[in-house]
């Protein structure tokens, strides 16, 4: 793939939206580091964020919304949290809070969770970008998975030339790390990632994941789960691919970005159908089969 690098223009922006709404992901500034951004609501558009970061884990990614109007369509804002966002937004904060059924937001930008971090950033560009396509952009870090955070367009060439087509130059940013994360999803505030914002809140106390930048699983159904399975046991619900048809299919055509697109509604699915156990079809470790992998791994611990 070639990859584009174009100084931050009206007709460059039109581009990456072009591309956005095409479903692809393309590399933006914001205030905090480049952000690699998609159609939130796109699932197959998210699942080439995870491919071309060769991310090792579906983690939860942060969606970017022009204002505090589009973040409350997305998710459930206590009294604490809108008092929050209104004196921190638009800027280097993400805060995590309960997801509103309906709000259209592919599962796999949450991993599965009923929560969602949601951030209002203040760089021009990518309010820009959010303008011109109307949609909430899910934009994790445009790096290569495990590498250094980009704060200028040369840095995402280098880690991602030839695996996106568009990066789009502003400058350097202005912050050059990562936003401040703080759950409010009941209870006191509670830091989960500190940032160029400093918060009074506490630190979690559970282990549990809700956010970017942390390590641990974060989804599991309630059901057992048995991975690699190539036919169904008695009283398993069977999630196939490619040949394996199972009671639902996660590719039909072995697609591992359509399976990653549709894992976290088909683990759903499964979780609450009538059948008490789960099986998994067998996923080739390649590409993002390896993410799926992993991800299957932790459920199934």
């Amino acid at each position: 793939m070639e990859t584009r690098v174009l100084p931050f223009t009206d007709e460059a922006i039109a581009e990456a939206a072009r591309l956005i709404l095409a479903g692809e992901p393309i590399a933006i500034p914001t205030e905090t580091v480049y952000g690699l951004a998609a159609d939130a609501t796109n699932a197959e558009a998210v699942a080439r964020i995870y491919e071309a970061k060769g991310r090792p884990s579906f983690n939860p990614l942060i969606v970017h919304v022009p204002d505090l109007a589009a973040a409350e369509r997305i998710g459930d804002f206590n009294h604490e949290a809108r008092e929050l966002a209104k004196q921190r937004w638009p800027g280097p904060l993400t805060l995590v809070v309960p997801l509103r059924p309906g709000g259209g937001i592919a599962s796999l930008v949450t991993a599965g969770l009923a929560t969602i971090g949601l951030r209002v950033p203040a760089h021009r560009a990518i309010q820009a970008l959010l303008s011109a396509t109307g949609r909430p952009l899910a934009a994790p870090s445009a790096n290569a998975s495990g590498s250094i955070s980009p704060t200028r367009a040369e840095h995402v060439f280098k880690s991602l030339g030839g695996r996106i087509p568009l990066i789009l130059d502003a400058g350097r940013t202005e912050r050059g790390i990562e936003s401040t994360i703080v759950a409010a999803t009941g209870g006191s505030l509670r830091l989960l990632r500190k940032g160029p914002i400093e918060i009074e809140a506490e630190a979690p106390s559970d282990g549990r994941i809700v956010a970017p930048g942390q390590l641990a699983s974060h989804y599991a159904p309630s059901k057992p789960l048995r991975i690699g399975a190539t036919t169904a046991e008695p009283e398993e619900y069977l999630i196939g691919f490619g040949e394996v048809r199972g009671d639902s299919n996660l590719s039909p055509s072995g697609d591992l970005v359509e399976a990653a697109a549709r894992l976290f509604d088909m683990l759903h699915e499964a979780d609450e159908s009538a059948k008490p156990r789960i099986a998994v079809a067998p996923i080739p470790e390649s590409g993002l089969g390896a993410a799926i992998n992993d991800r299957l791994r932790r459920a199934a611990a």
